[in-house]
């Protein structure tokens, strides 16, 4: 079993808290494909996951994790952990 990557940051938008796992310029191609959003739908509605496929794998690991504003910064980061665990493990 894989363990979960540590939160690099936290940056707040406008709607929402992107929660960054993993540096986006170590990764070739990010996508925010349909069978993420709905494993991270079931962990806070209304999220968004962007995965990460880099050059030299054919492995897709998650990015970063988008949680809806209204949550609040520390609720924003466990919710995008427990994202990352459900998909990565």
């Amino acid at each position: 079993m894989a363990s979960t990557p540590a939160v690099d940051t936290v940056e707040e938008g406008d709607d929402y808290y992107h929660v960054r796992f993993r540096d986006p310029d170590d990764f070739d191609t990010i996508r925010t494909p349909d069978w993420a959003d709905e494993a991270s739908d079931s962990v806070s509605e209304g999220s968004e996951v962007r995965t990460g496929k880099r050059e030299d794998s054919d492995d897709w690991e998650v990015q970063s994790v988008l949680i809806k504003k209204q949550a609040g910064e520390d609720t924003a980061r466990e919710k995008a952990k427990e994202v990352v665990e459900k998909i990565e493990n």
